[in-house]
């Protein structure tokens, strides 16, 4: 699939994951930059993503919202990039993938806005027990040299993405296997060279404020 691929972000936002994504597939795409609050809100935009939030892509005709959907359509869209197993082994691929887009995002969430589920309640939330996602997410990137076995897949751009955001801000406790689960994908040349472009984008935004 050669369509036109365009992608909408901001780079102090999650689209932060899918910059990441899009240096691993290592195809060519335009990138748009949206300002928090009004260029977000726009009628046009809002075309693309009702929510009025980045990350987003467009390729060709097709949209896609959200990072784990994304991380997932470009990995099916360009095979070459070999980021997704066939579908016969996707069972850890899809299991940590969409776990991290579930149980931990709501998980670490809720931490870093100082809400705490008692043992009484964990049933009702989706994520259960903080400390049981903190184990399972310890789990996931310590069984396998990747979270979908023995090769790096989208799945490791999600997760890993997700530990970053947690150890920088807290969210997610230090724990070596997640240390030195991060410190081994931060030395894939994709992950420097979408750090490199979001530092050099930040920079420039925040010279023109």
């Amino acid at each position: 699939m050669m369509s036109e691929l365009t992608f909408y972000t901001n780079p102090m936002s999650r689209g932060r994951i899918i910059r990441w994504m899009l240096e691993e597939v290592g195809v060519p795409y335009t990138t748009e930059i949206l300002g928090f609050g009004e260029q977000m809100k726009t009628s046009a935009y809002r075309a693309i993503n009702p929510m009025g939030k980045v990350p987003a892509i467009k390729h060709g005709d097709t949209v896609v919202t959200e990072c784990a959907a994304i991380c997932a359509y470009l990995a099916d869209a360009f095979p070459g990039a070999d980021l997704a197993p066939p579908l016969k082994h996707r069972g850890l691929y899809y299991r940590w993938l969409f776990f991290a887009a579930g149980p931990l995002e709501m998980a670490v969430t809720m931490k870093a806005m100082g809400f705490e589920i008692s043992l009484e309640k964990s049933r009702m939330a989706g994520c259960g027990a903080y400390a049981d996602v903190m184990k399972t997410l310890e789990h996931a990137v310590s069984e396998n040299p990747y979270v979908a076995g023995e090769h790096f897949t989208a799945a490791d751009v999600y997760v890993a993405s997700h530990i970053s955001w947690g150890l920088q801000f807290g969210t997610i406790e230090k724990r070596q296997h997640f240390v030195d689960y991060l410190g081994k994908m931060s030395e894939r040349p994709a992950y420097k060279r979408a750090h490199q472009i979001d530092e050099e984008a930040t920079k420039q935004l925040q010279a023109a404020s």
